[in-house]
């Protein structure tokens, strides 16, 4: 495991992150680069990891470099996967700087339903962990490192905070994570913020849809299919899907077992928190002080920069600064030049 010196760990520090002068906006930031971006091409090859459980995950993996680095596995955020424009064009950027890149896809949000009722949420680490695990097996005494988006970064420091003796992953970077999610089930809910809720709650009803119409869920749920099409906000989904699929006792006790919040002491691997004061997705109060973060964390705090966004460029030329910052992170804490 690199050992841990840096002064700057363990704080908050302001980012170096300048904003686009056009798109200082959190919504455009957060928006933007999806549309505007040109994506950054990679051939991506399907590998299927059967689970335990008799359930599967899905692996995109990028071209191994002649010379690689390592293994860098990627954690996408809510609904998102391998074809989300920050995803794709961070494997891109990692397998051009000699990273082997794989991206681990939540239950369910590959190319196919998964197999059992269950899916994913912001805390289940179970099966990140046995794709790490497995990953280690497959190629061992590699150096891997990982990178993990919103919700996937949530569950990513969880992981971290919950196996602090681990030796696999030497590394870590955590983008926009929701530290709180309680506070940002709440904050989602107002303001233009809501149009990413009903996006984003229509791709979940949308699946469990599909799933209840070959799977019978009558063990499981008590909601009929009718109310789970008019549910309006995540905090209803949590408390009538999330919490009772997964074994909580409703929405509050998911909230509180799995925010990062109650694990940042325990992260024993240098790890970078990107994270912006105006990400539309949470409120900046839901950054923790520095006393709640081990001396392994980072948190590098920008005024603007959206939710996954941080665009810099012209309109007619944008780029996304973690592109540089990610990959630049893992080369100093593996000593690349």
């Amino acid at each position: 495991m690199v050992a841990v010196s840096d002064s700057h760990y363990g704080k908050i520090i302001t980012s170096q992150f300048i904003p686009a002068w056009w798109a200082k906006n959190r919504h455009m930031q957060t928006v933007w680069p999806r549309y505007l971006q040109k994506r950054k091409q990679v051939d991506l090859t399907w590998q299927r990891l059967e689970l335990p459980d008799g359930d599967f995950v899905d692996l995109s993996w990028t071209p191994k470099p002649q010379k690689s680095k390592g293994i860098a596995v990627l954690f996408h955020g809510l609904e998102g996967s391998a074809k989300s424009h920050y995803a794709r064009d961070m494997l891109a950027v990692m397998a051009q700087r000699g990273w082997h890149a794989v991206m681990m896809h939540f239950r369910g949000c590959s190319n196919e339903a998964n197999r059992l009722h269950r899916a994913y949420h912001s805390g289940d680490t179970g099966d990140a962990l046995y794709c790490i695990n497995w990953l280690e097996k497959q190629f061992p005494s590699i150096n891997k490192v990982a990178v993990g988006f919103s919700l996937g970064a949530n569950m990513l420091l969880k992981l971290l905070g919950e196996n602090p003796t681990q030796k696999i992953l030497k590394a870590a970077v955590c983008v926009s994570p929701p530290f709180r999610l309680e506070d940002c089930a709440a904050a989602i809910n107002h303001g233009f913020s809501n149009n990413y809720q009903k996006y984003l709650l229509r791709s979940m009803v949308r699946k469990l849809t599909a799933k209840m119409a070959i799977l019978d869920y009558s063990q499981y749920l008590d909601i009929s299919l009718d109310s789970l099409k008019k549910l309006t906000t995540f905090r209803e989904f949590d408390e009538y899907v999330t919490a009772p699929l997964h074994q909580f006792n409703g929405a509050q006790d998911y909230y509180d077992k799995c925010s990062a919040i109650g694990f940042t002491q325990k992260v024993n691997i240098p790890t970078l928190v990107l994270h912006a004061k105006d990400d539309p997705f949470m409120t900046p109060e839901i950054i923790p002080p520095a006393q709640q973060l081990s001396p392994a964390i980072t948190i590098e705090l920008s005024e603007h920069g959206g939710h996954v966004g941080f665009m810099q460029g012209t309109p007619w030329h944008p780029k996304v600064w973690l592109h540089q910052r990610v990959p630049q992170f893992f080369d100093e804490q593996l000593g690349f030049d």
